[in-house]
C-alpha cells in the first residue's frame, strides 16, 4: 500500500525540498507520513472550498502548491484549515517554491503554454536552483503577445506596453518581480508574471520592457495538473483528481 511518505519522497526527487527558498515551507505539513493513501486531491491552495471538494472525493491526501502552514501559528482550533484537514484524517503536502524551480514545474509549464522555446533558468540568490525562465518566441508586437497570454491563461492582463517587437520573454508564475532586473540584463523584451505593483509598471516603462501581470492564480494553477500526471504515472494505485478551485479575484467593470 502507498503511504504518505512514498508520495513525499517521490516529490522530493522531482522537486527537491531543499531547493525551496529559505523563507518557504514545503513537505508534509499536516498528518502522518505512515498513513495509507488511496485518493489524492491536488489544489493550488487549501481553502474551505478545496477542502470540502477533496473530502467529497474521498481524498486522504491533498497536495497543494501554496503552504497550508506558512508563518508560525499560535493555535490550531476549529475553523483553522490545517486543523480541519487533520480532524478529517486528511494529510497535506505542500510543494511551493521547490516546484516553481523544478524541471516540469510551474515555470516550465508556463513556458510551454506560451510557446517559449529554448528556455533557461534566471539565476537568483533566492533559490539554489533557478526559478524564473527566459526563452525565445516568434517575433510579435507587445500588445499581440499580451493578448496571446490572456487567451492561453484565460485571464485579463495588466500591461506596460513597450511598443516594441517581442523576441525574448522571461516568465515567473505568481509573485516574480524579484527576477525582473536580471531578466532585463539577460535580454528580455517582455516579462510575464502573476503580480506586479504600480511601481513595477513604472520601472518597466522606464526600461522599455513590456511587463504583463497575468494573475497569480492564472500563472500557477495550470501546473497542478502536470504534478498530478507526474505522480499518477509513477504510482498506479492512488486515484488522483485536480480539485476545481475558484479564483478568489473577481474582475468588475
Amino acid at each position: 500500500m502507498i503511504k504518505v511518505k512514498d508520495i513525499s519522497d517521490y516529490i522530493d526527487r522531482i522537486a527537491p525540498y531543499n531547493t525551496k527558498c529559505d523563507w518557504d515551507n514545503c513537505g508534509i505539513l499536516v498528518g502522518d507520513e505512515g498513513a495509507e493513501v488511496n485518493k489524492i486531491a491536488f489544489a493550488l491552495d487549501l481553502t474551505a472550498e478545496t477542502l470540502e471538494k477533496a473530502e467529497n472525493f474521498g481524498a486522504d491526501l491533498i497536495v497543494t502548491h501554496h503552504p497550508v502552514i506558512f508563518k508560525p501559528q499560535s493555535s490550531f482550533i476549529k475553523g483553522n484549515l490545517p486543523y480541519e484537514a487533520a480532524v478529517r484524517g486528511i494529510n497535506i503536502i505542500s510543494v511551493h517554491t521547490c516546484f516553481d524551480c523544478a524541471a516540469g514545474g510551474i515555470n516550465d509549464v508556463l513556458c510551454e503554454l506560451l510557446d517559449i522555446k529554448n528556455a533557461v533558468g534566471i539565476p537568483s540568490d533566492e533559490c539554489e536552483i533557478p526559478m524564473a525562465r527566459i526563452g525565445d518566441i516568434n517575433p510579435v508586437t507587445s500588445m499581440d503577445f499580451a493578448s496571446y497570454v490572456a487567451e492561453k491563461l484565460n485571464t485579463v492582463c495588466r500591461v506596460a506596453d513597450s511598443g516594441k517587437i517581442i523576441n525574448k520573454v522571461a516568465v515567473c508564475g505568481g509573485s516574480g518581480m524579484d527576477f525582473f532586473e536580471t531578466a532585463i540584463k539577460m535580454g528580455a523584451d517582455a516579462f510575464v508574471t502573476g503580480d506586479a505593483s504600480h511601481h513595477h509598471f513604472l520601472r518597466a516603462s522606464e526600461c522599455g520592457v513590456t511587463l504583463i501581470a497575468a494573475g497569480h492564480f492564472e500563472t500557477e494553477s495550470p501546473a497542478m495538473a502536470r504534478l498530478m500526471d507526474m505522480i499518477s504515472n509513477n504510482f498506479q494505485e492512488p486515484e488522483c483528481l485536480v480539485v476545481d478551485q475558484s479564483n478568489p479575484v473577481k474582475f468588475v467593470g
